[in-house]
């Protein structure tokens, strides 16, 4: 009987943590580096319940998160296991820069910036990547990667013809496809995509939404995981190489937030954050003027209906609990980019070090 109630409390206690949603406003956030090297400049992060995985300036790598722990009945003894894995891979004499990573059921898919463009898949406890796919085109620059589920992934690059460059997978990886230009939206003058935070792509469920940037900053959409594409209008600042949406991301169908700037002039607070409620048809400036400028960020908090958000950059990291109307600014301590585990606890990079953010 007793057993029996033990079984029973600890399924009430695991069934309310997955439910479990956070009743308080974020005032502040700490900040632990668990990570620090002085080359690093991350701009790509992933993570999983092993490992951390990240893509900088001369290499993508994995770390262990996860310490053993070998316990007795008299004490803990804690041997940690913490392997720092760093894959360096060339082209002539020059060494590929990563800003664009997946990871999917523990295998890391990495996609270089630059020309060749390079994707590597490095498979779960693998010790070697595999080339899966390679372009070259001196035009060629690719900046977001995600993955729809195990086995659809896609990839968007600036355009190298007359569309944004789009490459996708149906089969885990393994190989992957550039789509045809007559089968995408014609890219205007000057249109690009910035490889800021590995976050101008976001899915929910087979909807995809990938923005753009640069003189002209628009939204590409796709409601059957990239087989049909629509485009819609921002109303972002944009019109400069420099300006527009540098990520943007979505709640559920409908709700979705992107931001962006113009990263020359940080503090400029000028239609740089933008909302819409009709799944990316309609866009509108929310905090016009007020809240943080340039930022090459923004999350949504998991859990909050809709209504938190998280941005950041080099600036800091600035909060908002009404869907951007107003914000917080929690830090100066520069990040590029962020991910949540859950509604409390992030991790960030930028340049440097990979940190853990814990929101109270």
């Amino acid at each position: 009987m007793r057993s029996i109630s033990l079984i029973f409390i600890l399924l009430i206690f695991f069934g309310c943590k997955d439910e479990y949603k956070r009743s308080f406003k974020i005032t502040k956030v700490e900040i632990k580096d668990i990570l620090t090297d002085s080359t690093f400049s991350i701009r790509a992060l992933e993570f999983n319940n092993e490992y951390i995985f990240y893509g900088s300036i001369d290499h993508f790598g994995r770390k262990t998160l996860q310490s053993e722990f070998k316990i007795d009945l008299t004490e803990i003894v804690i041997s940690d296991q913490k392997v720092h894995d760093r894959y360096r891979i060339k082209n002539d004499s020059v060494f590929l820069h990563f800003r664009a990573i997946e990871e999917v059921n523990g295998n890391l898919f990495a996609l270089s910036i630059g020309n060749p463009a390079k994707l590597f898949k490095l498979y779960r406890k693998a010790r070697k990547p595999r080339l899966v796919y390679e372009e070259v085109n001196e035009k060629v620059f690719y900046d977001a990667l995600v993955f729809w589920n195990e086995n659809e992934g896609i990839a968007i690059g600036d355009p190298t013809e007359n569309c944004m460059s789009i490459i996708i997978t149906r089969d885990s990886g393994e190989s992957w496809s550039k789509i045809s230009c007559s089968d995408l939206p014609v890219a205007l003058d000057g249109e690009a995509a910035f490889a800021a935070s590995d976050t101008n792509i976001t899915t929910v469920g087979d909807h995809t939404w990938l923005a753009t940037g640069g003189k002209s900053s628009r939204v590409l959409y796709s409601p059957d995981k990239g087989v049909t594409w629509q485009v819609f209008e921002t109303p972002i600042i944009q019109g400069k190489s420099t300006t527009g949406m540098y990520s943007i991301d979505f709640y559920d169908q409908n709700n979705g937030f992107a931001i962006g700037g113009d990263y020359t002039k940080p503090n400029d607070v000028t239609a740089n954050k933008i909302r819409t409620s009709d799944g990316g048809k309609t866009w509108q400036v929310v905090a016009n003027g007020k809240g943080p400028g340039y930022r090459s960020c923004v999350q949504y908090v998991p859990n909050s209906n809709g209504k938190e958000l998280v941005a950041i950059g080099f600036k800091g990291i600035d909060y908002s609990n009404d869907a951007g109307d107003s914000w917080t600014h929690l830090s100066d301590k520069g990040f590029y980019t962020v991910r949540f585990l859950n509604d409390s606890i992030a991790y960030a990079a930028g340049r440097g070090r990979i940190s853990k953010l814990t929101f109270r």
